[in-house]
């Protein structure tokens, strides 16, 4: 029995491999959250003696609902994915926490093998959005296409100047509930 598949069908195989090598990596990260910080904060180094690393450690380890919220949402950036109608969604959320995760491997000089598959990942995503590209287009055509109707000069002008007596307004109202709702934190 021989098969012949279309460019397209080849296509479709390769971004559905890639998607599921994310979502299965993104997966193992999400639920290893529940683990992988515990006892990160019992450092017995000071401040200057930690290196980048255990530095970043200590950090995550010290709220663990934070840790869980990462977590989940890579687990969420993950089920995403696994579903070609969310895809491009998921995509979006996973590279946001992936861009995050290389910039802190960096900077904080994680392990290199972390770092690298973190760029894998991303690299990843990047090419199923690229797959993906006609949809992310159309999309934005949809989101950026401005249906404006045509106002008189003299009607902007009082509609910028009523906006911007909201915003001082809301600024100054957000200011005085944030001092008042201080006082009983």
């Amino acid at each position: 029995m021989k098969f012949t598949f279309s460019k397209q069908e080849k296509i479709d195989i390769l971004e559905n491999t890639l998607s599921w090598i994310v979502v299965f990596m993104m997966c193992l990260y999400g639920f290893g959250k529940i683990v992988q910080f515990n006892g990160a904060i019992q450092v017995e180094k000071t401040l200057p003696e930690l290196t980048g690393m255990e530095l970043m450690w200590a950090f995550y380890g010290y709220s663990f609902p934070f840790v869980l919220i990462i977590g989940f949402l890579e687990v969420l950036g993950a089920a995403l994915i696994f579903l070609k109608r969310t895809r491009v969604l998921g995509c979006i959320l996973t590279s946001t926490i992936l861009l995050n995760i290389i910039l802190q491997d960096i900077f904080f000089e994680v392990h290199p093998g972390a770092l690298t598959t973190a760029i894998i990942l991303q690299l990843f995503v990047l090419i199923i959005l690229w797959m993906d590209k006609t949809r992310i287009v159309t999309a934005l055509k949809i989101i950026l296409t401005h249906n404006r109707t045509k106002h008189s000069l003299n009607k902007r002008i009082v509609a910028f100047i009523i906006t911007l007596i909201a915003f001082i307004v809301l600024c100054f109202l957000q200011n005085y509930l944030i001092s008042i709702i201080s006082q009983f934190l």
